[in-house]
């Protein structure tokens, strides 16, 4: 199984080593590194746009630390984390989990489920935001990697930005 080890926002620039505040301005990156993918931390200042070997990025403001508002990366980012996802059998738990949330953030459609010639459940999602289908077998997590799923999610796809209206 391949595990990403990723934490959250740094809250210091991966160039600078400037720590970032609250209102500022900053850019992710996830870049692969070896087996695993990395979040890199990026100030305004310091950004010079994505590494060539990026698998996404974008940007983001440091939340007010009184502020308990959640948001999420940008649909393309999640529809790219989750295209991610669906070819790694590995992490079939993780792409059922990330489709649930996209169907409910509106990003696709449950249009149909399906039981395949193998006997395994699928959503059918439709792309709202993307053109494309997707089936996605059902996989319910363990109550381990449910943590883990969520821990990897919020590290790699929550910024501190007010959510946005898409």
């Amino acid at each position: 199984m391949i595990d990403f080890d990723i934490q959250r926002c740094t809250r210091k620039c991966h160039a600078t080593e400037r720590e970032l505040r609250p209102g500022d301005l900053y850019f992710s990156v996830l870049v692969p590194e070896g087996s695993e993918v990395v979040r890199l931390d990026f100030s305004k200042e310091s950004w010079e746009g994505p590494p060539e070997n990026a698998i996404c990025w974008w940007k983001a403001t440091i939340p007010d630390p009184q502020s308990n508002k959640v948001s999420w990366a940008p649909h393309d980012i999640m529809l790219d984390y989750f295209e991610r996802l669906l070819q790694d059998p590995q992490q079939q738990d993780a792409a059922y989990v990330v489709g649930l949330l996209m169907v409910r953030r509106k990003i696709v459609r449950l249009d149909d489920t399906e039981k395949g010639d193998d006997g395994v459940e699928r959503l059918v999602l439709v792309g709202l935001k993307r053109e494309g289908n997707y089936k996605i077998p059902v996989v319910e997590p363990t109550a381990q990697r449910i943590a883990e799923i969520q821990n990897e999610l919020t590290s790699l796809l929550q910024t501190g930005d007010p959510p946005a209206a898409e």
